[in-house]
C-alpha cells in the first residue's frame, strides 16, 4: 500500500506539480527577458540572462526560493538605461526589486502594484517621470519605498497612507506637488521624506495649502470654576481661584507657545541637558528613549536579559510599552569630556543607514552616566549561534540559507561603503554580527559602532577595533581602516559560514591543529 501512494505520488508530481513549476519558471523568465531587451546593457551585467535557459534562477542578479520562484531581482548601481516594462507585475512571488542608482527613465509601471509579496521597492537615483502610481497601494507588505532622486510629478497617491507596513519612505528630489497626507502610515514619516519638491503642502511641511486657514496655536486652557471648602469663604475661594487661574495661564503660555510651534515644525533636534531627565524626543524615526523605559524593558538590566556580550557592551532583550521586542546594547562607558555631542551626531550619521540588510537604529538613550541604543529583536539570533549554538531539536543552516546569508552581508556591507556618505567602515565583520531576521535573510549589525567608540574613548579613529581571527594583518600593524578591512573580516565569516567553525578556537590545540581559522582551513 506505501509503494502504492509513493507511485501515485510520483506521477502527481511528474503529471502536475512539475510542469506547473515549469510554467511559472518560463513566465517569470519571459517577464525578466522582456526587462532585458528594453534596457541599454553597456556593461554586459544581464549577459546570462539567456531565455533559452528555461530557468531564470540560473541567471545572475537573480534570487530564486526553494520552488524557483524569483524573490529578487538586483540591478542597483548597474548602468543601465531604457524603461521597465509592465511584464514586471508577472513576478508574483517578488519581495526585492532593486534598480536605485541607474539612468532608466519613462514612467513607473502601474502593473508593479500586482506584485503583492514586494517587501522593498528601491528606484532612487534614476530618471523617472509621471506620477506615482496609485496600484502601488496595493502594496500591503511593502516595508521600504524609495523613490528618491527622479523626475517625478503630480500628487502623492492617498493610496500610499493604506500600507501599514511600511517604514521607510523617500519620495525627496523629484517634483511633486499638492498636499502631503498626514493619515495613516504617513502619521510616522517628517519633511525629510518630502524634501525638495516643487510645491508641496500640508502640516508635515509645515507650509499650509493654498485655501486652507493657516496653523494656529490651540485654545489656551480655561480652568474649572473652583470649589469652595465645605464652611469656607465663598469670595475669598473665588478671589484665590482667581489668582491660581491667573498664574497657571502665566506659566502655561510658553509651553502652548512652544508645542504649537513644535506642531508647525515637525523637524526636531536636540543637545542633551545634563542633570535632567531625557525628554522623548523623534528625529526623524529616531526615538529618543528615557533611561527608565529601557530600565522597565529589560527588567533593570536583569541577567536574565542578557542576550550576548561583545567589545562595545552587553545587549539585552526588552519588551517596551506598546509591546514590541527590543535589542538595547548598553555600550561601556569610557567618556570623555564633551562627548556627548560627538555622540549624538555619530548616532545620528548611523541611523541614516537603512538597508534590507542593515540592523535598523531604532532610537537610543544618553543620559549623563549612561549610553544605550536600541534595535528591533531578531527572534533567530546570529549566525554564530545558528552555526554553533543550536539546540538538538533545531535543523542546521541548510545550503541555500547559507547562500542567502553569504549574498546579504555582502550586499549590506556594499551599502555601508558606497552608499553612505561618509562611508561606514565596520571594522568587526563577522558570524556574531551577523544576524538573521523571521525570514532567515542576513542582517549586518554593530555598524558604525568602531568609530563612535573611538570618539568616546580618545577622539580619533585609528584604534585598533575587531575580534582575534578576524582583523586584517594591515589593521592589526597600522591601525588605519579600510573597506579593505570588512572585506577580508567578510572573508573569515564566509569560511566560518562554510566550516561552522570559530575564527579563533584553542580547542583544536587538542588536536594539535591550528587555532585560527585561516590556518586551520589552508
Amino acid at each position: 500500500m506505501e509503494r502504492k501512494f509513493m507511485a501515485l505520488g510520483f506521477i502527481w508530481w511528474v503529471v502536475v506539480v512539475h510542469p506547473l513549476c515549469l510554467i511559472s519558471a518560463n513566465m517569470e523568465g519571459d517577464a525578466l527577458h522582456s526587462l532585458r531587451t528594453n534596457l541599454q546593457d553597456p556593461n554586459n551585467v544581464l549577459q546570462s540572462w539567456d531565455p533559452t535557459l528555461v530557468n531564470p534562477c540560473t541567471w545572475f542578479h537573480v534570487t530564486c526560493n526553494n520552488d524557483n520562484s524569483v524573490i529578487r531581482v538586483d540591478l542597483g548601481n548597474a548602468a543601465l538605461s531604457g524603461q521597465l516594462v509592465p511584464q514586471l507585475g508577472q513576478l508574483k512571488n517578488l519581495q526585492y526589486l532593486e534598480l536605485y542608482s541607474n539612468n532608466i527613465t519613462g514612467p513607473i509601471p502601474s502593473d508593479l502594484g500586482n506584485l503583492t509579496n514586494l517587501v522593498s521597492l528601491d528606484l532612487y537615483l534614476n530618471h523617472f517621470t509621471g506620477p506615482i502610481p496609485d496600484s502601488l497601494g496595493k502594496l500591503s507588505k511593502l516595508r521600504f519605498l524609495r523613490l528618491n532622486n527622479n523626475s517625478l510629478s503630480g500628487p502623492i497617491p492617498m493610496s500610499l497612507t493604506n500600507i501599514t507596513a511600511l517604514q521607510v519612505l523617500d519620495l525627496s528630489n523629484n517634483h511633486l506637488s499638492g498636499v502631503v497626507p498626514d493619515n495613516g502610515s504617513f502619521s510616522l514619516f517628517t519633511p525629510i521624506s518630502f524634501a525638495n519638491n516643487m510645491d508641496l503642502c500640508g502640516p508635515v511641511t509645515g507650509h499650509p495649502c493654498p485655501g486652507s486657514p493657516p496653523f494656529s496655536p490651540p485654545p489656551p486652557f480655561v480652568p474649572p470654576p473652583p470649589i469652595s471648602a465645605p464652611g469656607g469663604n465663598g469670595a475669598t475661594g473665588a478671589i484665590a481661584g482667581g489668582v491660581a487661574a491667573g498664574a497657571a495661564l502665566l506659566f502655561a503660555a510658553p509651553a502652548i507657545a512652544f508645542a504649537w510651534w513644535r506642531r508647525r515644525k515637525p523637524q526636531e533636534f536636540f543637545f542633551d541637558v545634563p542633570a535632567e531627565e531625557d525628554p522623548e524626543v523623534h528625529l526623524g524615526q529616531l526615538k529618543r528613549f528615557s533611561l527608565r523605559e529601557l530600565q522597565v524593558a529589560t527588567d533593570s538590566f536583569s541577567n536574565k536579559n542578557i542576550l550576548g556580550r561583545g567589545g562595545f557592551g552587553k545587549v539585552y532583550k526588552g519588551r517596551l510599552a506598546d509591546g514590541s521586542l527590543v535589542a538595547v546594547k548598553r555600550l561601556k562607558e569610557e567618556r570623555t569630556p564633551g562627548g556627548e555631542l560627538q555622540f549624538q551626531t555619530e548616532v545620528e550619521m548611523i541611523s541614516m543607514a537603512v538597508h534590507r540588510n542593515l540592523l535598523r537604529l531604532r532610537g537610543f538613550c544618553m543620559t549623563p552616566t549612561e549610553r544605550l541604543l536600541v534595535y528591533p529583536y531578531m527572534a533567530n539570533g546570529s549566525v554564530a549561534s545558528c552555526l554553533r549554538e543550536r539546540p538538538p531539536y533545531q535543523e542546521p543552516l541548510d545550503w541555500p540559507t547559507r547562500k542567502r546569508v553569504a549574498l546579504g552581508s555582502a550586499r549590506g556591507l556594499s551599502y555601508l561603503h558606497d552608499h553612505c556618505d561618509p562611508k561606514i567602515i565596520h571594522r568587526d565583520v563577522k558570524a556574531a554580527n551577523i544576524l538573521l531576521d523571521e525570514e532567515f535573510e542576513a542582517v549586518v549589525g554593530d555598524f558604525g559602532l568602531a568609530k563612535l567608540m573611538d570618539y568616546k574613548d580618545t577622539h580619533v579613529t585609528t584604534a585598533v577595533r575587531g575580534t582575534i581571527g578576524h582583523i586584517a594583518p594591515e589593521y592589526l600593524s597600522t591601525g588605519k581602516s579600510s573597506e579593505k578591512t570588512d572585506v577580508f573580516g567578510y572573508g573569515i565569516m564566509l569560511l566560518e559560514l562554510i566550516t561552522g567553525q570559530r575564527a579563533f578556537d584553542l580547542a583544536r590545540l587538542a588536536n594539535d591543529d591550528d587555532v585560527m581559522l585561516l590556518d586551520w582551513v589552508c
